[in-house]
């Protein structure tokens, strides 16, 4: 089995035990892949909830760029829902979970054909 496809099944695990959701397995290696290197540096694949300019990347560079959503309050929700379906004291949340716990939100899987 290769690095990506380890990395895959840890974050459908997280899915399952810390989030309660059972992935799209399918869908969560599109999104993975979507993360391009991201995925295999430490801190990179890795999100820091607390950190206000990565809560800002996210909603800039991920939901309005990559999800071609329209900017508002509402995506700010979405970002505070999928972190706290993750869970506010888990200290690692991935980037690959918490994208595409917000694929899911918004029904965006057709961004990923």
């Amino acid at each position: 089995m290769g690095r990506r496809q380890e990395l895959i099944d840890r974050y459908a695990r997280d899915l399952r035990e810390k989030c309660g959701i059972e992935p799209d397995m399918r869908l969560l290696e599109k999104v993975a892949i979507g993360c391009g290197p991201a995925l295999y540096h430490r801190d990179e694949s890795l999100v820091a909830a607390g950190d206000p300019a990565e809560m800002a990347a996210i909603k800039r560079n991920f939901l309005i760029r990559k999800l071609a959503l329209e900017d508002g309050p509402h995506l700010v929700a979405a970002i505070n829902s999928a972190i706290d379906t993750y869970g506010r004291s888990e200290p690692r949340k991935y980037r690959a979970v918490v994208y595409y716990m917000l694929v899911k939100h918004f029904r965006r899987e057709v961004q990923y054909p």
